[in-house]
Parts: structure tokens; sequence; C-alpha cells
């Protein structure tokens, strides 16, 4: 049975995984200046990779799972977000879209898992809609100033980023009832090794001749990114990430993911120069308050019931 209620240690991991995939963005785009979106797939996931695949033993379980995973969360997740990012998308806009993979977790949990979402998630879910909304203005009036920067297809892409996130919550969720107990840290590594030959051979099917092994010559910000988003926001996130999905399930943890916008805008306006307008402002105070409404909202039943226990 999993438990319903995180200990601290485990809200500050939460907290933890928030910062470094809003600052992941930052990350991406610098990237992206370096390396075209398959090589900086390959190069995430091959710094992922090692060396801690020599030094980790394989999960106990079945390699399936392990290409699933890999597959949706590496070529499909991050495959789609890198060209989204390449063709037309900012890095505070795509902070928060990326965040729709939270109704499609809740989606799939119910009609995969059977897993019921309860009223402080419904109202959850509610707000962020309305917050999702009024980011998504900035995209139909390009005249209020984010959407300028951004095109339909890039927007379609980064959507497609979130489904496939949410397709790998679901895999974790199904890795773990078939193999309870699986070690987080060493799944993680060895699904890092699936991306690296689709993305490789997905870079010399469609990117340009004379871009294709540019890699020796890329700067050392960019391998500095590539860094990041490997040994930072792939093992170190992903492991814990995958670890609460584990233990709490996907509907109760992948609300979380709902702070990034706010990190994630924040350090797009700080860092790349990226204008907040007044409909941004309004989607981080609803999204705020949609994360607030999930983490709060089942605390006084909780604690009527721990006091009923102990009388």
């Amino acid at each position: 049975m999993q438990n319903t209620s995180l200990t601290g240690r485990e809200l500050l991991a939460a907290l933890g995984i928030v910062i470094i995939w809003g600052t992941n963005f930052i990350a991406m785009k610098v990237g992206l200046r370096s390396f075209t979106p398959f090589q900086l797939g390959a190069a995430r996931y091959l710094l992922a990779m090692l060396p801690l695949i020599f030094l980790v033993p394989a999960p106990r379980l079945h390699w399936k799972w392990l290409l699933l995973y890999g597959l949706c969360q590496g070529v499909g997740q991050f495959g789609l977000v890198f060209l989204s990012l390449k063709i037309g998308m900012t890095a505070a806009l795509a902070s928060v879209l990326l965040q729709t993979q939270l109704f499609f977790t809740a989606l799939l949990s119910f009609f995969v898992l059977a897993e019921k979402p309860g009223r402080p998630l419904l109202a959850g879910l509610a707000l962020a809609a309305l917050g999702l909304c009024c980011f998504a203005m900035n995209y139909l009036l390009p005249a209020a100033g984010a959407a300028a920067a951004t095109t339909a297809l890039g927007f379609a892409l980064c959507l497609g980023g979130a489904s496939m996130w949410a397709a790998s919550n679901i895999v974790v969720r199904l890795a773990q009832q078939a193999a309870p107990g699986f070690a987080p840290l060493s799944f993680l590594v060895w699904c890092s090794a699936v991306p690296v030959l689709p993305f490789v051979a997905l870079s010399l099917l469609f990117d340009a001749p004379g871009s294709r092994w540019q890699w020796t010559n890329a700067p050392w910000q960019g391998w500095v990114a590539v860094a990041y988003l490997g040994w930072v926001a792939t093992i170190f996130a992903y492991s814990m990430w995958t670890g609460l999905i584990q233990r709490h399930g996907a509907n109760r943890i992948a609300p979380f993911s709902l702070g990034v916008p706010v990190v994630g805008i924040a350090s797009g306006m700080l860092v790349l120069g990226e204008s907040v307008t007044a409909w941004q402002w309004a989607g981080i105070a609803l999204i705020v308050a949609a994360l607030a409404c999930v983490l709060l909202g089942g605390r006084p039943r909780a604690v009527a019931v721990a006091r009923a226990d102990s009388a």
C-alpha cells in the first residue's frame, strides 16, 4: 500500500526537482546554440549513462520497461521539446506547456491504472487549466509579446513532449507493479542508454551534413549545458522523481511539477531576458494556487483522521 503523505525530506526533494527542472530550460537553450536538437539528445543521454552504467548494476526488471521508458522519456519527451525550442518556443512558455503532462498523467492513470483523482487534485486541475489558458493567450495574441518568439509547430511539439512525459510516468508505475522495489538510480542510468542510438540515427538522417560532426568544435558553455542536462536534470532529478512516484503514485507526485513554470519563467526572464506579460503573471498566480490546493487540500482531513486514531 502506498503512503499518502510525504515526509519533510521528500517535500524538500520535490522542491529541489522543481528548481532543477525550472532552470533546465535555460540549459536547453544554451545547449541548442552549440548542437542540433538530435545531437543534444544524444549527448544528454550519453553523459547520463556514463560512467555510471559501468558502476551501477542493471535493475531487476524486464528489459521492456527500460526500452519503453527510454523511448517515451528520452526520444519522445526531450526529442520533441528540443525540436520545439529550436523551431520556435521560449524557455518560459515551454516550462508552462510541459505541465500539461499533469492532465495527460491523470487521464492515463485513470484509464490504465484505475487511479481515481481526489477532490484537491480535481480542484487543482481546474485552477491549473485556467492558468494554462492565461499562458496560451500570449500565443493566441502575438501582440502581447511572448508569442512573437513562438511558432504553431513549436507549440504543438511542446505539447507532444508533455504527453510523452505523462506516458513515461505511467511506464514507471507499470514497471513498479511488475517488479516492486527496483532501484530508481539504476533504472534511470540503464534507461539512458536507450535514446542514444535513436538520436544518433535521427541526426544522421535529418541534420545537415556540415553540422553532423560539430561536437568537437562546441564551446565549453555547450558542454556545461549538456552536463547539467545529463547528470543533474536526468540522473539526479529523475531518480528522485521516479522514487517519489514509486512510493506515492503518479497522481500524487505529478502535481508538484506545477511549480516548474514559476522557476522557468523567473529564470527565463532573468537569464535570457524574456519578458513576462500580464497574462503570464495571471497564469503564475493560478498555477501557484493550484499547487497549494493539491499539496494542502488533503491535510485537514489527514489531521482529523490522525486525531481520531489517537483518541
